[in-house]
């Protein structure tokens, strides 16, 4: 019998492994703390009847760009589900919606003068056809940003948006993961029809009929080397694996391996992160007419509203009109703490603020949504504590969103990091 190898983790990354190693033969264990496939880009049900809708816990699309990802949705036979469209995205700046999603747009960006329009336009071109961002290892996005698109871009667009999303930090950003962000992104951008949460199912389906097993709502509590292999401890039970490959954030891989070495967890068990917040209301009718909208006004106490169903058609969704308002926050902030209602006490008042007419009567239902440590804080040392994929415990291998770099944390670069660390996997004998 072929040995097992135990997947820590069933988002994209750890499904997409499993795949790809039960394609070859091999008999894999996936191990997911909830009760469905997916990680952070699981979704839910927008109510109890069989049938309801699916919808993201925290919003999703794809960009052209994401190669992985549509090659994967073709491979699984859901290309003709995958539905590309340009919805409209802006800028919330000083109490008024200001479209920025393409060089027209910029163009007519009326928070800058022309000159300053054109200068980011320059300095936007010239991140865009950059090829690789290592030559900018080194330098922070905030001070690049300021030298070369100028104090009034920086100060209207780009300084807003990076303090909303690291806080404190946002002085110490790296500038390459700010020309990924640049580079990587186009004006079109892909939905599965029906949610994510099809592929993911689909991908759970694959993996079990290649003969995978999949255990969801076991959680690992320790991962221990024995003389054969490895005994996990789960919460309700136990599995004995030849090897281990986790898709969890490091700093909990290192937790339940506690033979990693203090040489490795020195350079490795690093770094801070906040974590994901969403909290999603189903509104009886529009709020605005974006899709997207960096809220760039201090004082507002969400830093994006995502108004899926200026994506998306609304009779998909039973003529509800969805509308995410998404955080970063450091782990100790209290809206982690907070329910659903509390969150919705606190934010709906401000949605007046982009349309004068709103009232709280139009939400029909609320749903928040917490992931912790989602969002790593990419300093300029960043790269020197990414780990590679084997560790020093031999049998054990590593791989998640931290890996990415300089590219944001997204289904497609898991997708992309998973077939780096199978081949590297099966090289390795």
């Amino acid at each position: 019998m072929s040995p097992r190898i135990a997947v820590l983790g069933g988002g994209a990354l750890g499904l997409t492994v499993a795949l790809r190693l039960a394609q070859r033969g091999r008999r894999v264990t996936v191990i997911e703390r909830e009760r469905i496939p997916g990680g952070l880009a699981a979704g839910f049900q927008l109510g109890e009847e069989p049938g309801a809708p699916w919808l993201e816990k925290f919003y999703h699309h794809l960009f052209r760009s994401d190669r992985h990802a549509i090659a994967l949705i073709g491979e699984l036979g859901l290309a003709e589900q995958l539905e590309w469209k340009r919805p409209i995205t802006t800028v919330f700046w000083r109490g008024t919606l200001h479209q920025l999603d393409s060089p027209t747009s910029l163009l007519r960006f009326s928070p800058l003068s022309p000159p300053d329009r054109l200068r980011m336009g320059a300095a936007l071109a010239f991140l865009r056809f950059l090829p690789d961002g290592r030559r900018l290892e080194g330098r922070t996005a905030a001070s690049w940003i300021r030298r070369w698109m100028g104090r009034p871009a920086y100060d209207v667009v780009w300084g807003p948006l990076l303090t909303a999303k690291f806080g404190a930090a946002a002085e110490e950003i790296a500038l390459p993961w700010f020309w990924a962000r640049v580079h990587d992104r186009t004006s079109e951008l892909g939905y599965l029809h029906g949610g994510f949460q099809k592929l993911y199912d689909r991908l759970a389906e694959q993996i079990k009929d290649l003969g995978g097993e999949l255990r969801f709502g076991a959680e690992v509590r320790e991962v221990r080397r024995t003389t054969n292999g490895f005994d996990i401890d789960l919460a309700d039970g136990r599995l004995e694996a030849d090897s281990v490959i986790s898709t969890l954030a490091t700093r909990l891989t290192a937790r339940l391996a506690p033979e990693l070495p203090d040489t490795w967890r020195q350079v490795h068990e690093w770094g801070r992160a906040y974590g994901a917040h969403c909290l999603v209301l189903a509104l009886d009718r529009p709020l605005t007419d974006a899709y997207w909208i960096n809220v760039n006004d201090a004082g507002l106490p969400f830093l994006a509203l995502v108004e899926h169903t200026n994506f998306m058609d609304p009779a998909d969704y039973g003529g509800q009109r969805l509308v995410y308002l998404g955080n970063y926050r450091p782990m100790d902030d209290p809206i982690f703490s907070m329910s659903t209602e509390q969150v919705q006490a606190q934010f709906v008042p401000h949605l007046s603020a982009f349309n004068p007419s709103f009232d709280p009567s139009w939400v029909i239902r609320a749903w928040s949504f917490a992931a912790p440590f989602a969002q790593p804080i990419v300093t300029t040392d960043y790269r020197e504590h990414i780990p590679p994929f084997r560790t020093p415990v031999s049998g054990i291998w590593i791989a998640n969103m931290f890996q990415v770099y300089p590219h944001d944390r997204g289904q497609n670069y898991s997708i992309a990091l998973a077939d780096r660390l199978v081949e590297a996997f099966w090289g390795a004998g």
